[in-house]
């Protein structure tokens, strides 16, 4: 076989100047597409550079000679196997071969999930690999998305009313708790291929779909409320410090207009007015979206090379101060508007905004104690301002100073503010960290960009607020940095009005780059709506997975429409902020989360390649976000997480089948299995004793459980939170019957979903079913969750069947349970007991004979907790003899009663010793008659030996055979001596009536002892030996009427159907109209030939009651009157 193929250049690869003859090498490709033509195997070719992972040059297909597979005997239709793997060929239908596993992993493309490749157009241009590095495609998304409206507007009103250390403080907690996320983030991204999809994926997988749905809802709520926060905040920087005569609802400018209703209306008209024109934008097509954000991301870098420049250069911005500690608003820039008075002794504005002139001079008095001056805003470094704006000034609404309310034109605070508020509100301010993640799929190597975009993007950015915040402390006057909207300085933004060269630079930059904000913020959310959509673990939401002919996300963006209008109607970004902070600390807690647990839990697959991970930085991340989640707003902090648990619980309710190899999943391994070590520790406590339930069900020939209450029964047991387990037998040959156990365990899963019955299957393939339920019996379970309790159904219609197999397999079962020293359940007439949807009333009785450990008791306690039985009432009945003291008997129990805290009617019956009845002697001996009558309908080893060597006969004569051939043979049964109903004769039956294959086992003997008729006188003595032979037999039968006419019971067998009968007749009189009885299970018989006769006594028992549950205990007691 050869192989012919041409590398060539493309004009990508001669732009990019990549050298396809320097090194690289030739890599095949196996195709997994047919080929339409030449039907050969088409394969691809492309150039790997080994060093670096990447790939150089253009594909290019290769044609491998057809010559009829070379006519290998080893290469299938599909071309792919030869004759180094005719031993594996079996296999190579369900398993790949490694050459095709490694194939698909390098064509691996990293699209998101459920997200198809467009398909190819008709020309032949070579589509171009992703070639985002990591300084264009992480690190600067990162900073635009980090630096944002907060940096503008509110960072110097956090640092004067914090001060410098408490304001620091809030900078570096939110920093340090990004940091911690990005590390964590970063072993996530490095451990194994990134696909493109962002952050919800990564969380997603590494959580299950439980928490990744919920985190996924609450991600999705951030960055829509953000796009609010921003467009609010793009708002307030245009009206009130661009364009203040742009307001619809009157004037803004005056004293506290910035917090006028006139304002907040404002902020909702053109808040849905520029929301509504980027969602459009965003519906017309991201790429258009993609070619402003470079715009946006200048406007920013500009503006804070600006600020930073002006903190060096002094201003000459001046405020009215009023007693060295309070600004006043500013009107105009002229001297007057300082003072009280003007030169010629006549008060001014402000001097009669203060105080109404009198004929006592009192304005004089208080115009004399105050003290008014113009103060420069901006000092500059070097003035000791620093020093002055260490302390922070928390107030109140409306103070201006703390505990002191301001007046007249004073600038006082709109909010009260409090460390907490302030760091709700900065936070939002640090998000954005994965904005490089949400774009892996553009990335030429994810693994390697992610993590140093990331965490050089967040060290710039922290950097720059914390400097930011020094340079804030260190040029501007306190008061003037408490003033939120700059009504002190005429209006004006302190961000904008401490740039270089000019204010506009800023005021200008930081509206563009905020609207940028918000639409990056409107372009990613209905995307991540509709990859959780699209994953289909929430179903209500899965009509925005859906989208246009070009694959936006139209329904999705709606929503987001929606969502994001609720928060430019709050009208408030200080408001907003904190909602914002809540969803995102979540998101990145379950980040957190989502490492420590893959390292404590060494799950194998976790295998970060990023060095400076440690469990220890995860775990400080997670507590970090929940403490300051509880520190912003311990009541948004609990709204958040109560949501997030609604969302996981209806996830988990609708029963996501999502499968991703979360972590969560092997934090239950870890739990279960430290769990059942815990429990092998020693034996439970009677306390803790709950019914471990064994459900023994059998399938009829369609694979379905026969009787489907049994399993409606356990599941109203389970009130008392124990363990279940359903198994069955199948009876034949495991490798072949294979598929009909899983089909059964599919059957059985879905009949315990249907029944509300939690827990686990297990179908046995066996060749006995005796042997099969046995071997369930000591094998299902594990360790301290082993099964102590088993529910076995009642052999109905054994008394029609002829088959000894219809009620002896139901005896071997209990046997092998006794000995288990499991509790026995064995439910009868279960087709009458109550569904789940049913509400009985009435009574529950309790016929206490012998004491089993309590079982008696606890069981109808366990019964009433469900739904079903709640209304019953317990009654119970004992078992008084002759020489018992029924009275003290009654006493002994209410006072055991007492004690266990089990309501219940107490009765003692007594049992009188009387004479058999004549009924009873009856009963037992049509018992045996028909016990003797089943076994003379067992044809003995002689008869059938008879009746086969007749037939034998036969076909030799009517064949003509030569019957003085002296090597003629019979056939012989092997003989069998013992009793039918001894120990050993069922044994002996199944092992000699049946090989292994199914077939009869006969012996040949030679014919020696067979005396047949001579040809001659065949004709004559035939008719009179059959005559003979019919007589003899209508002989035998005669005797065995008589001998079952003569029959005399046992008088064992008669004092036991005494005390079956006697007992049946109180309890008939007794509870004959309860919901239900439950009375012991009389021990099965030691003796093979007494089986028959139990199944007859525990139907004489039971006859004439609906429901009964028979009830035979462990050997343990399982109720303790101790607390």
């Amino acid at each position: 076989m050869s192989v012919r193929f041409t590398v060539s250049k493309t004009e990508e690869d001669v732009e990019s100047g990549n050298h396809v003859d320097d090194g690289p090498n030739i890599e095949i490709v196996d195709c997994e597409c047919p080929v339409d033509h030449g039907g050969g195997t088409k394969k691809y070719a492309r150039l790997v550079d080994h060093g670096q992972g990447d790939f150089y040059g253009s594909v290019h297909s290769i044609n491998w000679s057809d010559g009829k597979n070379e006519s290998s005997p080893f290469m299938g239709s599909d071309g792919v196997r030869d004759k180094n793997l005719a031993l594996y060929e079996d296999e190579i239908d369900h398993r790949p071969k490694v050459s095709s596993l490694l194939s698909s992993l390098a064509n691996y493309k990293m699209l998101p999930e459920h997200t198809q490749e467009k398909r190819e157009s008709t020309s032949t241009e070579p589509k171009s690999s992703p070639q985002m590095g990591t300084f264009m495609g992480v690190y600067l998304p990162c900073l635009q998305n980090i630096l944002g409206v907060i940096l503008f507007i509110r960072l110097s009103w956090i640092v004067g009313t914090a001060g410098a250390i408490g304001s620091f403080f809030i900078v570096l907690i939110c920093c340090c708790t990004t940091l911690l996320t990005a590390v964590s983030m970063s072993a996530i991204a490095t451990n194994g291929v990134v696909p493109a999809g962002g952050s919800y994926f990564m969380i997603s997988r590494a959580l299950g779909p439980e928490f990744g749905g919920a985190v996924g809802i609450l991600f999705f709520l951030g960055t829509t409320f953000a796009s609010a926060m921003y467009i609010l905040g793009a708002i307030e920087i245009l009206l009130i410090y661009i364009a203040p005569q742009m307001s619809l609802f009157g004037d803004i400018t005056g004293i506290g207009a910035s917090q006028s209703p006139a304002m907040l209306n404002n902020m909702r008209v053109y808040g849905t007015a520029i929301l509504f024109c980027l969602c459009t934008l965003v519906f017309v097509g991201v790429k258009y979206v993609n070619k402003c954000a470079l715009l946006f991301l200048m406007c920013v870098i500009l503006s804070i090379f600006s600020i930073f420049i002006g903190f060096f250069i002094p201003k000459e911005v001046e405020f009215c101060e009023m007693n060295g500690n309070i600004a006043l608003q500013k009107g105009s820039s002229v001297q007057s508007d300082c003072s009280f008075v003007n030169e010629t002794g006549y008060p001014t504005e402000m001097g009669l905004l203060y105080c109404t002139p009198d004929v006592n001079n009192t304005c004089e008095e208080y115009w004399g104690g105050q003290t008014l001056k113009w103060e420069l805003a901006i000092p500059g470094l070097g003035r000791g301002e620093i020093g002055e704006n260490k302390k922070g000034y928390y107030r109140e609404s409306g103070d201006v100073l703390p505990r002191q309310k301001g007046v007249n034109n004073q600038v006082s605070a709109d909010i009260t503010a409090s460390f907490t508020l302030l760091l709700a509100i900065f936070f939002p301010s640090v998000t954005g960290i994965m904005a490089g993640s949400n774009r892996s799929g553009d990335l030429k190597n994810a693994q390697f960009s992610i993590p140093r975009g990331t965490i050089g993007a967040i060290i710039t950015t922290s950097l720059i607020y914390l400097i930011s915040v020094l340079f804030f402390a260190g040029t501007t006057r306190g008061e003037v940095l408490r003033d939120k909207y700059g009504e002190s300085i005429g209006g004006g933004l302190l961000a904008a009005r401490t740039c270089w060269p000019n204010e506009w630079v800023v005021l200008i930059g930081s509206f563009l780059s905020t609207v940028g904000a918000g639409l990056q913020s409107l372009t990613g959310a209905p995307r991540l709506l509709q990859a959780i959509a699209k994953d289909n673990i929430i179903p209500f939401l899965r009509v925005f997975g859906k989208g246009s002919k070009t694959g936006e996300p139209t329904w999705a963006l709606l929503l987001t429409f929606m969502i994001s209008e609720m928060g430019i109607l709050i009208a408030s970004l200080d408001l907003v902020a904190p909602i914002i902070t809540m969803f995102f600390l979540m998101c990145y807690m379950f980040v957190n989360l989502a490492c420590a647990l893959q390292t404590l839990l060494r799950t194998p697959n976790w295998r970060p390649r990023f060095v400076y991970y440690h469990w220890i930085l995860s775990g400080l991340g997670v507590g970090m976000c929940v403490a300051l989640m509880f520190i912003s707003s311990w009541y948004y902090a609990i709204a958040a997480m109560v949501l997030a648990g609604c969302i996981y619980k209806y996830i988990e309710f609708q029963g996501a089948e999502k499968e991703w190899g979360d972590g969560i999943r092997g934090l239950n391994l870890q739990a279960a299995r430290y769990s059942l070590l815990r429990l092998e520790l020693g034996p439970a406590h009677t306390k803790n004793w709950r019914p471990q339930i064994l459900v023994m069900c059998k399938l009829d020939d369609d694979l379905m459980p026969k009787h489907r209450k049994l399993l409606t029964f356990a599941s109203q047991l389970k009130a008392g939170k124990g363990f279940t387990q359903v198994t069955s037998v199948i009876k034949g040959d495991f490798l072949q019957k294979y598929g009909e156990s899983k089909a059964a365990e599919q059957e059985l899963r879905k009949m315990m979903m249907e029944e509300k019955v939690k827990g686990f299957v297990n179908v046995l393939v066996a060749s006995n079913v005796t042997d099969g339920l046995t071997s369930s019996l000591q094998l299902c379970g594990l360790g301290g969750l082993k099964h102590n309790t088993v529910v076995l159904g009642w052999p109905y219609g054994w008394r029609q069947s002829e088959d000894i197999k219809s009620w002896k397999v139901f005896l071997d079962t209990v046997r092998a349970v006794s000995a288990s020293h499991d509790a026995l359940l064995v439910p009868k007439n279960i087709t009458l007991y109550p569904s789940n949807a049913e509400r009985l009333e009435g009574y529950i009785d309790i016929w206490w004979i012998v004491h089993d450990g309590g079982m008696l008791m606890l069981l109808p306690f366990l019964l009433k907790q469900h739904k079903v039985w709640k209304n019953c009432k317990l009654r119970i009945y004992t078992v008084a003899q002759l020489e018992d003291n029924s009275v003290q008997m009654k006493k002994d129990l209410s006072t055991f009663l007492y004690h266990l805290r089990i309501d219940a009617m107490i009765e003692v019956v007594e049992m009188t010793t009387s004479d058999i009845s004549a009924y009873t002697y009856e009963r037992t001996l049509m018992m045996e008659q028909r016990t003797q009558l089943l076994r003379e309908m067992k044809l003995s080893r002689t008869e059938k030996k008879r009746v086969v060597q007749s037939v034998i006969d036969l076909h030799h004569l009517a064949s003509g055979t030569d019957l003085n051939v002296q090597r003629e043979r019979k056939v012989r049964f092997q003989q069998q001596e013992s009793s039918p109903f001894d120990e050993e004769v069922i044994k002996d039956n199944e092992e000699n009536e049946e090989d292994e294959g199914g077939e009869k086992v006969i012996e040949e003997t030679p014919l020696a002892d067979v005396s047949l008729p001579s040809e001659s006188g065949s004709a004559e003595n035939t008719p009179r030996e059959e005559d003979t032979s019919q007589n003899e037999a209508k002989k035998d039968d005669d005797e065995d009427d008589e001998k079952l006419l003569n029959l005399k019971p046992s008088e064992s067998n008669v004092r036991r159907m005494h005390t079956a009968v006697k007992l049946n007749e109180v309890i008939v009189e007794k509870s004959h109209k309860a919901q239900l009885v439950i009375l012991n299970l009389p021990g099965p018989p030691k003796a093979k030939a007494a089986e028959h006769n139990y199944m007859e006594y525990l139907e004489v028992l039971t006859e004439g009651l609906e429901r009964v549950l028979m009830v035979r205990g462990g050997g343990r007691e399982v109720i303790t009157i101790y607390s």
